[in-house]
């Protein structure tokens, strides 16, 4: 299927492949269980391809700090104290040259399975993006599979300086790590941490809260914090170095993209220089940044990133549409804020961070983000992300352990997701395999209509002013074209959509009556297309209207 439309499908890897229904509150992985990367076979990849997907993004694969004991395997244990949930978080990297444990049948064969994944994605004919975690690692970090000659981060530090160029971590010296919990948390021994290294959300003092990412310390790209953010880039810090020298480790595994987390807490100079490294030995190679200042868009893609988040403008304002707060029309406001940059922004409804659309604290029904799918999927050229999980209406409602009842899958804890389960074992309900049918659709469309991954977009919005739960827009590439009007609303509506004279000069549309067809149903119409001219189209709710005719 040739596409230059990118759609990932993200992959919470430790809980896609679990079938185990035990499900018991901050359970263990023998009693909860564990998905493994041995899971996606050629025929799991070859049901994710046929959604339209051209790249998996694999959670959570590199080592992480876990309560699970791997000593037996040769792997340090990590104190209890500092990793949040049983399984740990997968941004509290303690290896970065590892695989996670928990994904691999044979604990001693971990990278071999990694790597024969990688080649079974290829020959299902997708590509593999991983998590590249640059601004943080675990408190415990400690790399045993590091390449002959690497040195460990902080290895070389000098801890007596809160600030050192060539430091990897940022210190408090002469102060113990004294966080607001329990230090001791069931064992023996306390955590020890002295002096005190600087937390990963910024904190750069001894005591983080709750709320802080106390499981975490930062690295130090060269920048002096206690100094106003000053930074120190000549020579170059010893941690661009390491830090390029995984990115090189990883690309030379086959893996064919970096989403990189929280990218804007590390220095844009950073990304320029190791962008560059990376890119010249593999210039096929993405990256993808967790951006969420819009001020500072420009700035990370001129740096080296392919894609940025759209968070901000796009999910939010979506997000806020699907709810009632705000009108379509604030759907034009935030494509026009990055309209320079829009091939580089990516869309979504879901991930890892965000709650599930079908979650009692968004839209309490997946049904109700159809029409934001819709939108976000076909507006533009740029890419979309599902969430595995979304595509079955997913709730995120369950009370994992570390993660509470908060409308989002647990990215903490061993457990398994409801709708995937059912999914693998044919146990969908009614609604759930409509939605599903919907999303393969929908995904199809955006990876395969012409008009969608190379055409022209024209917003009809600003000559639609009555329309305020219903979006309308056109694509077209050739003599194809693409009528896309949604309804955000409950109810079924009949809206006149005027295509402006503007648009027919702009898109080369002729004057004439056409005959469409309803993409997502076959339906056929006719459309009498006429300069300022309104066309009358029915549309059911929370659910859209995508007619194709000829030019």
């Amino acid at each position: 299927m040739a596409s230059n439309k990118m759609i990932i499908y993200q992959i919470f890897t430790r809980l896609y492949g679990n079938r185990n229904t035990t499900r018991k509150e901050g359970g263990t992985i023998e009693e909860n269980g564990c998905g493994k990367l041995n899971d996606f076979t050629p025929s799991t990849l070859k049901k994710i391809r046929e959604m339209g997907v051209s790249h998996i993004w694999y959670t959570g694969i590199i080592r992480h700090a876990t309560q699970t004991d791997y000593t037996a395997y040769g792997i340090p244990k990590n104190h209890p104290a500092i990793v949040k949930g049983r399984a740990g978080s997968p941004y509290a990297i303690t290896d970065y040259y590892d695989i996670d444990p928990d994904l691999a049948v044979d604990v001693n064969q971990r990278m071999q399975e990694f790597e024969a994944l990688i080649e079974r994605t290829h020959k299902a004919g997708m590509k593999v993006i991983i998590d590249f975690v640059p601004n943080h690692v675990a408190r415990q970090y400690h790399s045993i599979c590091k390449p002959d000659g690497v040195k460990d981060l902080g290895e070389g530090d000098n801890p007596q300086n809160g600030f050192d160029q060539q430091n990897n971590f940022y210190y408090c010296p002469g102060q113990r790590f004294t966080p607001y919990f329990d230090l001791y948390c069931g064992e023996e021994e306390p955590y020890i941490e002295e002096p005190a290294k600087a937390t990963g959300n910024d904190c750069f003092h001894n005591a983080p809260g709750m709320n802080d990412w106390y499981e975490t310390v930062k690295l130090n790209y060269g920048v002096d914090y206690y100094a106003g953010r000053v930074g120190h880039f000549s020579p170059i810090p010893d941690t661009w170095n390491k830090m390029t020298d995984i990115l090189l480790f990883w690309a030379k595994k086959g893996i064919d993209g970096f989403r990189c987390d929280m990218a804007e807490m590390v220095p844009a100079a950073f990304w320029y220089w190791a962008t560059d490294k990376v890119k010249y030995r593999y210039p096929e190679i993405i990256f993808i940044g967790e951006v969420y200042n819009p001020v500072e868009y420009r700035n990370y893609l001129g740096a080296g990133f392919d894609y940025l988040y759209d968070k901000v403008g796009m999910y939010d304002t979506i997000r806020e549409v699907i709810c009632g707060n705000q009108s379509t029309h604030a759907i034009t406001s935030a494509w026009q804020q990055t309209d320079d940059i829009r091939d580089h922004m990516l869309y979504f409804l879901e991930n890892h961070d965000e709650q599930r659309v079908a979650s009692s604290f968004f839209a309490g029904d997946a049904m109700k983000g159809i029409p934001a799918l819709v939108v976000s999927a076909l507006l533009q050229q740029n890419p979309l992300m599902v969430y595995a999980g979304q595509e079955y209406g997913e709730r995120g409602m369950d009370k994992e352990g570390f993660s509470g009842n908060d409308g989002r899958t647990t990215i903490f804890d061993y457990w398994s997701v409801d709708t995937l389960v059912r999914a693998a074992q044919r146990k969908l309900t009614a609604e759930e395999k409509q939605l599903k049918e919907i999303y393969n659709k929908v995904m199809t469309i955006a990876s395969t209509e012409k008009a969608v991954t190379d055409g022209m977009s024209f917003d009809l919005m600003y000559v639609n002013g009555h329309l305020q739960r219903q979006y309308a827009f056109l694509r077209k590439a050739g003599s194809e074209v693409l009528l896309v009007v949604t309804n955000f609303d409950e109810l079924p509506v009949t809206v006149d959509v005027t295509i402006p004279a503007h648009a027919f000069d702009y898109l080369q549309l002729k004057e004439k009556n056409a005959q469409a067809t309803d993409l997502l149903t076959g339906e056929k119409l006719k459309l009498f297309l006429r300069r300022d001219g309104a066309i009358a189209l029915q549309v059911s709710p929370s659910s859209a209207l995508v007619l194709k005719f000829k030019a």
